[in-house]
């Protein structure tokens, strides 16, 4: 099973660092990366593999959710099925 996860807020060292930390603590592989800065807002999409996963997928959501508040930045995650339904014609 795969996953899109979302992070938008403002620019600041050690984001995808600790993206990728809460990732490995749940076995979340990550497979692509995408990220840009645009002026000081930081935009980031990764698609990872949680077939893996160690805890259930909507604790691991919730997680990274909550992350995101205390860090000031939105974080979505999406199974992939749900990310491709959302976005198909």
């Amino acid at each position: 099973m795969r996953a899109v996860i979302t992070v938008v807020g403002r620019d600041m060292v050690g984001i995808l660092a600790k993206v990728s930390a809460l990732c490995s603590e749940c076995n979340v592989n990550v497979i692509e990366v995408s990220q840009s800065i645009l002026q000081d807002m930081f935009c980031m999409i990764m698609l990872v593999d949680a077939s893996k996963i160690n805890v259930p997928f909507a604790s691991f959501s919730d997680r990274l959710t909550g992350e995101g508040k205390e860090m000031n930045l939105v974080i979505h995650v999406m199974h992939e099925d749900v990310f491709n339904s959302m976005h198909h014609i």
